[in-house]
């Protein structure tokens, strides 16, 4: 049974209905700067320490989880940062629907799901179709960071970004095990302290990189078809 979302009152939140109503991100925003998005925000750590490292860019940040946009703003408003948006939402519904080609300085995707049993790992975000929503919507040299702590979940990214020649590697590695001036969330910081490891990946859209149209829209699966459905 579907119970009831809370209201998410912040002045810092988008409803989906803002970000139909404008045909550019950057609007949204008080101060004109690059714009980057944080793919799945949990409660805000990770977001509140880069936001207020880069104060001249704007951030996105979305989650599927009702609670957790709400927990992150809060953060955006105890910290007093004004170059934080935070919005509810699928990562490839936004890619497909609101980001314009070329619109967006960095992604960042900090311990996605990893969907660890081996018939799941199809649901898992990082494949070669959402690669080019990211491609479509990075700048020439916009950046894409990944991070996970599970190694498998790594090596599929890494094997997949390998084999694409419009991005390019901005480590000596596949993926390395530390990146420098990269925050670390407590969601990172638990497994760190346990002798766990988290997977890093830099990559940037190559300038060589031909122009692509606007991807198509995705089926329906599972993000997608209950992407607003939980109240989490």
């Amino acid at each position: 049974m579907t119970q009831r979302v809370l209201e998410n009152s912040s002045p810092f939140f988008l409803a989906e209905e803002q970000l139909a109503a404008t045909d550019d991100l950057a609007q949204l925003f008080t101060q004109p700067g690059p714009l980057a998005l944080e793919i799945g925000c949990g409660i805000g750590d990770f977001m509140v320490q880069l936001a207020a490292a880069q104060p001249q860019t704007n951030f996105l940040a979305i989650d599927i989880y009702n609670k957790g946009c709400i927990k992150t703003c809060k953060k955006i408003e105890l910290e007093g940062l004004s170059n934080v948006r935070v919005a509810r939402m699928e990562a490839r519904h936004l890619l497909l629907n609101y980001c314009d080609a070329a619109s967006l300085s960095a992604i960042y995707i900090n311990c996605p799901d990893p969907w660890p049993k081996k018939r799941h790992r199809d649901r898992r975000l990082v494949n070669d179709e959402f690669l080019d929503m990211a491609r479509y919507a990075l700048q020439t040299d916009g950046s894409l960071y990944f991070s996970t702590d599970f190694a498998d979940y790594a090596e599929q990214v890494a094997e997949t970004l390998v084999a694409r020649p419009d991005f390019t590697n901005q480590q000596p590695a596949p993926f390395t095990l530390a990146l420098a001036d990269y925050p670390i969330s407590k969601y990172m910081r638990r497994f760190l302290d346990l002798g766990q490891p988290i997977h890093y990946m830099h990559y940037r859209k190559n300038a060589a990189a031909a122009a692509l149209p606007r991807p198509e829209a995705l089926q329906p699966g599972f993000r997608t078809r209950e992407r607003m459905a939980s109240n989490d």
